[in-house]
């Protein structure tokens, strides 16, 4: 499963980040952080807290207005435009409202990705299959979203986000469509992908799921960094 190319003992590395909206408007403000390789780490705090607006800049979406970001040693800054779209490939990323393709079927779904890169017919569904069996949907390989409970949606999400093998995933509010059973599900989930060593980073603003996972919680208020922990 998900796996990492080079070594490294940090993954996420922000120094002096700050990303400015608006004239003396900060989303994020001096923000210091590292995760290392193979860490599960929540991101937290109350909506407008700049929880987004740090994924965005993890994932090349949006640039910071100062500091420097590096991900598995990659400078985002100095990432050549045709690059970024090889980057978020590399990272998994999972989204609160699923973002799946109606027309296509779960396995369609999953392969898409592969599909893009270019890998293999036979190497796209071979890994596509291991993927949803991991995350328990095999057998609902033939269905489309809409015929999916909203559990069942966000794991064809976690799966699509891990059939790169990712080094890094990013999760944004994942379980904020979801009932607290699912949600529990859902993170451990996330747990049995940190076991197999790769890095996961959540945004939550749900601080009794992170009590129940029990694991670092970065908190954020007003786009400044006031405790991990």
């Amino acid at each position: 499963m998900p796996g990492a190319a080079v070594e490294r003992a940090t993954v996420i590395e922000i120094e002096g980040l700050s990303k400015l909206y608006a004239r003396d408007v900060f989303a994020l403000d001096d923000i210091t952080l590292h995760v290392d390789r193979g860490e599960f780490a929540f991101l937290t705090g109350a909506s407008g807290a700049g929880k987004t607006t740090l994924l965005r800049i993890l994932l090349r979406q949006e640039m910071p207005t100062g500091g420097h970001v590096k991900v598995d040693g990659r400078d985002l800054a100095a990432l050549a435009p045709a690059d970024v779209q090889a980057y978020r490939r590399a990272v998994g990323f999972v989204f609160q409202d699923f973002k799946l393709i109606p027309r296509k079927t779960v396995f369609e779904n999953v392969m898409f990705a592969l599909r893009i890169l270019g890998v293999p017919d036979v190497q796209q569904r071979r890994r596509t299959f291991q993927v949803l069996k991991w995350v328990g949907l095999q057998h609902r390989a033939n269905a489309y979203p809409v015929e999916l409970s909203g559990g069942e949606q966000q794991r064809v999400g976690i799966a699509r986000a891990l059939v790169n093998e990712p080094v890094l995933v990013l999760a944004d509010e994942p379980t904020g469509n979801l009932d607290p059973d699912l949600a529990l599900d859902i993170m451990n989930l996330f747990r049995e992908i940190n076991g197999t060593g790769t890095t996961v980073l959540v945004a939550t603003h749900d601080r009794e799921l992170i009590r129940h996972v029990g694991r670092r919680a970065i908190t954020l208020d007003h786009g400044r960094l006031v405790e991990t922990a």
